[in-house]
């Protein structure tokens, strides 16, 4: 199985590559993609330096274009598509109707993926994308269980991809608008879910409090693990209780699952992650690379000992395992 790696900047590009990664996925420094960080993403000049050393050590560079574009206003993303094509970027990662028709007709002979953004999870979906736009793979939500994987791979003749270790979205991605409520900046349209200019960490007495604008999404005892403030990994209190009323902060980590997902049919597998330094890509790209070779091979796969690199250093399945719906 394919091994796509994150990469934030041209230092973890390079990192992921060294570490193992068949493939790297970056973005363009602007909203056109959905990780618009500051100090993230790559300029141009930045792109065609990092395909140049993917593609002399043999590995691809997708890049993703994968927020909505604002109505009327599409000049940013077809920008981002034609560079990307006349750089010769390996595929373009999109979600949007329109940019994938601009991209098919613009570019035919650019390999499209259609992002977990689109949240296309059903045969029916995912075949008009593939009749309309000649997509080539999907990346899938990360709500769907090993069964419901296969059973979808039964029934398609496009890629699928799947996420494997990194933030876990409880969400279905592209249609969540918690960030977008207690920011104003949305996820989908300006790629920045939890922006880090609305975050705030507040000492109240022994505890620390953590908030989104004008929310506040948890608070930390003195020694308690904090993770990043994002409404649907806050803690609230509802029926006179906190709990964790979506997902606790927690990191996917499918790795030990490698044997089901290829049964599933499961062509490619993704680290999320495009935020993150290169220590953290080095380390995780690397143990990911150990247990695919070793799958690859008939051994065992080995345990991947990353918890204290997961957020609130500690790790789940997700709704590969999941029984709560």
């Amino acid at each position: 199985m394919e091994l796509i790696c994150p990469a934030g900047t041209l230092a973890a590009l390079r990192a992921a590559v060294d570490a193992g990664a068949d493939s790297v996925y970056v973005g363009f420094r602007d909203e056109t993609n959905a990780r618009n960080f500051p100090g993230l993403n790559f300029s141009r000049d930045e792109l065609r330096e990092g395909l140049a050393y993917a593609h002399a050590h043999g590995r691809n560079v997708f890049v993703a274009i994968n927020t909505y574009a604002r109505a009327g206003s599409p000049e940013a993303w077809h920008r981002a598509i034609d560079d990307a094509a006349t750089l010769g970027a390996d595929a373009v990662i999109l979600a949007d109707l329109g940019m994938l028709d601009y991209a098919a007709r613009r570019h035919p002979d650019l390999r499209l993926h259609l992002s977990v953004q689109a949240s296309a999870s059903n045969p029916e979906a995912i075949a008009l994308y593939k009749e309309a736009f000649g997509i080539r793979r999907v990346v899938l939500p990360r709500v769907l269980t090993i069964p419901d994987i296969a059973r979808l791979n039964a029934e398609i003749d496009v890629e699928t991809e799947v996420f494997v270790f990194g933030g876990m979205c409880p969400m279905a991605e592209g249609r969540c608008s918690l960030s977008s409520y207690a920011t104003g900046h949305s996820p989908n349209g300006q790629g920045v879910c939890s922006p880090a200019s609305h975050v705030r960490y507040e000492q109240r007495g022994d505890d620390l409090v953590s908030r989104l604008g004008e929310f506040t999404i948890n608070v930390f005892e003195d020694g308690e693990p904090a993770g990043y403030p994002t409404l649907c990994k806050g803690r609230f209190v509802a029926n006179d209780r906190a709990s964790y009323l979506f997902e606790e902060p927690t990191s996917l980590n499918a790795i030990s699952l490698l044997p089901e997902l290829k049964a599933a049919g499961v062509h490619a597998l993704k680290i999320e992650g495009r935020q993150r330094g290169r220590a953290y890509i080095s380390a995780v790209v690397r143990a990911c690379r150990q247990a695919v070779d070793a799958f690859e091979a008939g051994k065992p796969v080995p345990a991947a000992a990353l918890s204290e690199i997961t957020e609130g250093q500690r790790d789940t399945a997700g709704a590969y395992k999941k029984t709560w719906r």
